[in-house]
């Protein structure tokens, strides 16, 4: 049995893990007092005494928070942007490179990725890792997410029963081209340049499409849409969680079809001149609370797919 205490469970990737782990019959969640849950001592003592800490956190309390885990067996999992290119954390992508899930075995510091980086790494690292797109290639990311993605404000503002009209159509934000996403949707990668980032927040509840759009001859070698299925399909060839799929017959691709799972699916489209590259998964499932357990189970040495 191993214990698990969330810093942080009244957000909303907090309360999506509460949910996911409090079934599961080889964990024990820890509790702390309501009243003591803003006390650093009080959440010091659960925090050292568990196996497995997550911090669902603003980024500021997650880095005053992780200095009170002192006991060397403890994993902390951070879900903020916090800790995602400081030195000593590891990036929480297994399916990232054939030595990743290795490292998060092995660390005791783990940042769990970024909703939309994980669509977008998941699509570009294969390419710019194996020598398919220089990382100095000027690239373009279009985001769709559900409101849930925005925390518990946004929820309340588009559930709200006198909400503002315009919550009825998507909006696009980010405009200032300094998402907080960024950093790592160009480090990981391995990116010279960041790519132009347009997030668009629509009136559905959880799920997510990333799409990366891309002429053919941007690639260092000729591939077309056969040859990138075999790309994807050999680098994720290991994943429990990402698969890659032909488009749907009817030539759309739904946003919220992975809600409430930690699958990703990779479609590949278009022409051999012209192609779109698409990761849809959930917000909330590969792109937060999902991916932060997949992490956990891997470093508590647990299955990698329990509790899914």
């Amino acid at each position: 049995m191993k214990s698990v205490f969330i810093d942080g469970q009244a957000g909303t990737t907090g309360l999506k893990l509460r949910s996911m782990l409090e079934p599961r019959g080889d964990i024990t969640l820890l509790a702390i007092d309501p009243a003591k849950r803003k006390d650093p001592a009080a959440r010091a003592a659960l925090m050292n005494q568990a196996d497995a800490v997550f911090l669902c956190l603003p980024d500021a309390a997650a880095i005053e928070a992780a200095p009170l885990v002192t006991n060397p067996d403890t994993v902390i999992l951070d879900a903020s942007t916090a800790h995602r290119a400081s030195p000593g954390w590891t990036y929480g992508f297994p399916e990232l490179s054939a030595d990743q899930r290795g490292e998060i075995a092995s660390s005791k510091r783990i940042a769990v990725p970024g909703c939309y980086a994980t669509g977008f790494i998941a699509l570009i690292a294969p390419l710019t890792r194996g020598g398919w797109l220089s990382p100095s290639t000027p690239l373009a990311c279009h985001g769709v997410s559900g409101y849930s993605g925005g925390g518990v404000k946004m929820i309340d503002a588009y559930e709200s029963d006198d909400r503002h009209a315009w919550l009825d159509s998507p909006r696009q934000y980010g405009l200032s081209q300094n998402h907080k996403h960024l950093p790592e949707m160009t480090r990981i990668p391995r990116l010279n340049i960041p790519p132009v980032f347009n997030p668009i927040v629509c009136d559905y509840f959880a799920g997510m499409l990333v799409s990366v759009p891309l002429h053919a001859s941007a690639l260092a070698k000729r591939a077309g849409i056969n040859e990138l299925n075999d790309i994807y399909s050999r680098h994720y060839a290991r994943s429990r969680f990402i698969r890659i799929e032909p488009p749907p017959s009817d030539g759309f691709i739904p946003s919220n079809a992975l809600a409430g799972t930690n699958d990703l699916i990779i479609t590949i489209a278009g022409c051999d001149e012209r192609l779109t590259l698409t990761a849809a998964f959930d917000n909330l499932g590969k792109g937060a609370a999902g991916a932060a357990m997949q992490c956990m189970n891997i470093a508590l040495g647990l299955d990698e797919a329990e509790g899914f």
